[in-house]
């Protein structure tokens, strides 16, 4: 919804099962900062042909090995592996959308994993930051690093906000307040229909 508002700048995601591109968000606007099963490349070091999603999930669901059809190396999802590096996109985007955020919002996280954890702190330092999650997460140990939602660190700049709970339900309560309950409704249920989900899930 906010896509369709022309308020969405981007969105950053440590998903890897495509779920962003299965809710309907352009692709460019999602950064997909550990990977995903979107695509796979063959690991071969001269080689590095692409294939599809649908081409692995083929292989998998036959009990097979993917092996790449021009040299037989292993074929592997572009996901990041522990000890690999971030995709290129995600260092490329980063400097630019967060000199451009005017609102940060988090949702649905641990804030647990480096780097993309410590990405909160590179939005303005006066850049209003909300958090909506199950439980708190993301706070300051020190100044300038982390979620300050108690004003320990500056009591005269409270940028920091919580909403406990689900995202979904957190999301349609501020729908409601801006007055796009409608709107997120139709939405929901047209991309649901598109899916061909069970409204009942």
């Amino acid at each position: 919804l906010l896509e369709q508002k022309g308020l969405l700048l981007r969105h950053y995601t440590q998903n890897i099962d495509c779920l962003e591109r299965t809710a309907g968000i352009d692709p460019e606007l999602i950064v997909e900062a550990h990977g995903s099963f979107h695509t796979a490349h063959c690991i071969g070091r001269k080689c590095r042909q692409e294939y599809s999603q649908a081409w692995v999930k083929e292989h998998i669901f036959r009990d097979e090995i993917p092996r790449c059809s021009s040299c037989d190396s292993l074929v592997k999802p572009d996901i990041t592996f522990f000890g690999e590096g971030l995709p290129l996109r995600f260092f490329e985007l980063l400097v630019e959308d967060f000199a451009r955020c005017d609102l940060l919002i988090v949702m649905g996280t641990s804030l647990l994993v480096q780097p993309f954890a410590s990405i909160i702190d590179h939005v303005g330092p006066h850049v209003p930051r909300l958090l909506i999650n199950r439980m708190r997460v993301g706070e300051s140990k020190a100044p300038g690093a982390g979620f300050d939602f108690d004003g320990r660190f500056d009591k005269s700049l409270h940028r920091d906000a919580f909403v406990a709970g689900d995202s979904d339900e957190a999301c349609a309560l501020f729908a409601g307040h801006l007055g796009w309950i409608d709107e997120l409704v139709e939405l929901r249920a047209s991309h649901i229909a598109k899916q061909g989900l069970d409204l009942a899930k």
